[in-house]
């Protein structure tokens, strides 16, 4: 493994053991979120530690070398490619038709006062659906002129 590997992991350790000591130092009300982010940091970079432990080990080397390689064959395979952007455009379509049907529910249970302010909930789904089609659209249009 690459030495940004470690060096990376390093960092998360770092980072979670930061973000603990101001978690439990300080008393605010965001302790909670900062605790959960350094555990996750300290987790996150404890794994990656040891997955860089294991796989520079002499007798994992040879391993290692033919995991990436099939892993750099299995990035490069066209129908496996071809599935992934499949699977991406469906996602990205199920999420848009999800957010609007979103936007009609909780217009409908603001109207019937089931759900207070729900003004702000239908603004935020609107915008977040009007940036959805904008990013695809400009995403689009990039990888376009790409190949073109």
């Amino acid at each position: 493994m690459k030495k940004s590997n470690l060096v990376e992991a390093v960092l998360f350790i770092l980072g979670g053991v930061v973000l603990g000591g101001i978690g439990l130092l300080t008393d605010s009300v965001l302790d909670s979120l900062l605790i959960g982010f350094a555990a996750g940091a300290l987790c996150s970079g404890i794994v990656m530690l040891c997955k860089y432990l294991y796989w520079n080990a002499p007798k994992n080397r040879e391993r290692y070398q033919e995991k990436l390689m099939n892993e750099r064959i299995e990035l490069r395979d066209e129908l496996k490619s071809k599935l992934r952007d499949q699977s991406a455009r469906y996602s990205y379509t199920i999420g848009i038709v999800t957010v609007s049907v979103s936007i009609m529910i909780f217009s409908v249970l603001g109207q019937l006062e089931i759900i207070g302010n729900s003004r702000l909930i239908v603004l935020y789904l609107a915008g977040y659906l009007v940036f959805q089609i904008a990013l695809g659209i400009l995403i689009f249009k990039h990888l376009l002129k790409k190949y073109e």
